[in-house]
């Protein structure tokens, strides 16, 4: 046990990495599952009524569940950046460590994001039942929330991006702070 907590967490950053995307995909899911149980509750109650509205509620009951896709890229993009799927890993603690923070915040984000966004699902699905003719405008609610889910996804994918690129190089802040005094 000893050897494999040295190895993931300590000479390599691959455990807090893997860590870090699963998260994503973990909270990301989770939001999604609940989201979508939050529409697609309301969507049951009136197609039990109008039945003929399947169609136009379809994609309102589904929506939320974007955020576990989400979720999913992150922990691909994690495990590529990390030569995970290439068997060939390459990461410093400190970059397993970053991965992790960012997998968890957007996690986060998705989820909060997933379980919102089922909800204004579930009152635009109600004015979809009363006003059929207004379930175009109806999408653009939930749609408004699924914003910040991309807005996290994108995030993520940057800091992705920069945190693990190699040819990154860092100022050294003792230089900056020496430059600035004098």
């Amino acid at each position: 046990m000893n050897e494999l907590l040295n190895v993931y967490f300590m000479q390599t950053g691959m455990g807090w990495a893997v860590i870090g995307g699963i998260s994503a995909v973990m909270f990301g899911g989770i939001g999604s599952a609940r989201g979508i149980r939050t529409s697609c509750i309301q969507g049951a109650g009136v197609l039990s009524e109008k039945p003929e509205l399947f169609g136009k509620l379809l994609v309102l009951m589904a929506l939320p569940g974007t955020q576990g896709f989400y979720g999913l890229i992150i922990a691909i993009m994690i495990s590529l950046r990390i030569g995970l799927m290439g068997n060939q890993v390459a990461v410093q603690p400190v970059i397993g460590l970053a991965l992790l923070f960012v997998g968890l915040c957007t996690g986060m984000v998705l989820w909060l994001s997933a379980v919102n966004q089922g909800q204004t699902a579930a009152a635009s699905i109600n004015l979809t039942a009363k006003k059929p003719e207004e379930s175009g405008r109806a999408i653009i609610m939930p749609a408004l929330v699924e914003t910040y889910a991309v807005v996290a996804l994108l995030a993520a994918i940057l800091f992705t991006l920069w945190i693990t690129n190699p040819d990154a190089t860092f100022a050294d802040p003792a230089l900056k702070m020496s430059q600035a005094a004098g």
